[in-house]
């Protein structure tokens, strides 16, 4: 990359009228002011196509802002991967990815490309952010990342949030290559996955980066604390998180042949042992080295296993 490249910002919207206008000012706060705006509305009937299309106007003469029709599918993964595919997409530049309702730091940017400049030419950035109420008073931070990333932890968890991701052009290549698949579960998950899965460099900047608004609408809701336990354990034992693993390993099956050899072997081993039940497929899981970053989360995900949700 350039010194100093420019990047696309992708943003997908649907009715985020509420805080978009913040979200707004805070990318033309960034500190790397090289940048030009995508976003992806996927229906809104409130007032997001109207703050987006004076914001153009704002920015012309300065920076590209450009509006396109989102896929309608019902999921911001649908919408994100849409956008990243878009055919007209620069794609010889980053890109970052934008949710329509947070606050980035000032130095969002700025970091990220520094730290892509600092990896490999397949790299996908991603970092911790502050937690906020809807009106941004601060009610925590997500967690450090203990372990480092790897394609067997991806297998299991995300730990990429999608509003602090940046993708190398290599990596945004990779994505547009595995195309706008409609069953993905999570956009941000799918990055990890498809990234570390063929070889590319995951990072993990442990500082915070954005402020993350915590509201009924947030799709995932809050990564952390008591709440988030809770959910987690709510999902296993559903078997909604079972679900989600299971359309990611079907998505990745399609597009095998960009993963590497090792990481292609080690997903057709996790399908030969679907059969299995119990400890028998507790003990396969780690036999292949499946396991998510915290110890709590760890156990949880053992016991999912033991009850035939994972």
């Amino acid at each position: 990359m350039p010194p100093t490249p420019r990047v696309t910002i992708l943003m997908a919207t649907r009715n985020g009228a509420a805080h978009l206008a913040a979200q707004l000012a805070s990318l033309e706060a960034q500190d790397h002011a090289a940048w030009d705006l995508w976003v992806s509305d996927d229906g809104s009937t409130d007032e997001t196509r109207k703050i987006v299309a004076n914001f153009s106007e704002a920015q012309a003469g300065r920076r590209t802002v450009r509006l396109v029709d989102g896929p309608r599918l019902g999921t911001a993964a649908a919408n994100f991967l849409h956008l990243m595919c878009h055919p007209d997409l620069p794609t010889d530049r980053p890109a970052a990815l934008s949710d329509q309702d947070d606050v980035w730091l000032a130095d969002k940017l700025s970091r990220g490309l520094t730290a892509l400049e600092r990896g490999g030419p397949l790299s996908l950035y991603g970092a911790r952010a502050i937690l906020t109420d809807r009106d941004l008073r601060q009610i925590g931070s997500t967690r450090q990342i203990p372990a480092p990333p790897s394609f067997a932890n991806a297998l299991t968890q995300n730990i990429v949030p999608g509003y602090t991701a940046i993708l190398s052009p290599a990596a945004l290549d990779l994505v547009r290559r595995a195309g706008p698949l409609p069953d993905v579960p999570h956009h941000d998950w799918w990055l990890y996955l498809l990234v570390s899965g063929a070889g590319g460099e995951v990072i993990h900047d442990p500082a915070t980066v954005a402020l993350y608004r915590q509201h009924h609408t947030n799709a995932m809701g809050a990564p952390n604390g008591l709440r988030a336990s809770v959910n987690r354990a709510r999902r296993a034992l559903s078997g909604e998180y079972a679900g989600w693993v299971e359309a990611n390993r079907r998505a990745l099956g399609t597009v095998a042949h960009l993963l590497t050899p090792e990481n292609r072997t080690l997903l057709e081993a996790l399908n030969g042992i679907e059969a299995r039940n119990g400890a028998a497929r507790l003990k396969a899981l780690r036999a292949l080295g499946l396991r998510r970053q915290s110890k709590l989360s760890d156990v949880a995900f053992g016991l999912a296993a033991l009850l035939g949700r994972v």
